[in-house]
């Protein structure tokens, strides 16, 4: 069961195991790693919004709520936000399926990414409309 009693916000986007190699030497995943997760899952959502290549431009409001172990299936679920002339603004959750337990979730970080469409010399180009 997991311990937040709200379910995960938006689509599911990746799901990566957290590796030893990736870890503080406390035992805790680095932040840094989460983040560019986070930013991998949110890229792939803009991406299809824009229908093409995007870059990351900002990241806001990055909260971490509890840590990330070493063997946790680390789940990043994302929900566009707004969709501007050039840029797709994407709200990233990330969730830990605890120690193999598939039932057993919690929520460790969520935040705002923001990314702008790139035409292919990696200028801003206008996102499409739906």
């Amino acid at each position: 069961m997991s311990d937040d009693p709200t379910p995960p916000k938006g689509h599911p986007a990746i799901r990566t195991v957290a590796m030893p190699k990736d870890t503080n030497p406390n035992g805790d995943i680095f932040g840094g790693w989460i983040l560019s997760q986070m930013d991998i899952a949110g890229g792939v959502t803009a991406g299809q919004c824009a229908y093409g290549r995007v870059a990351t431009v900002g990241i806001e409001a990055m909260t971490f709520h509890r840590p990330v172990k070493v063997g946790d299936v680390l789940c990043c679920y994302t929900e566009v936000i707004r969709i501007g002339t050039t840029s797709v603004a994407v709200r990233i959750e990330a969730w830990a399926l605890r120690g193999g337990n598939w039932m057993n979730q919690v929520k460790v970080t969520e935040g705002m990414f923001t990314y702008v469409a790139l035409d292919g010399e990696g200028c801003k180009r206008q996102v499409l409309p739906l």
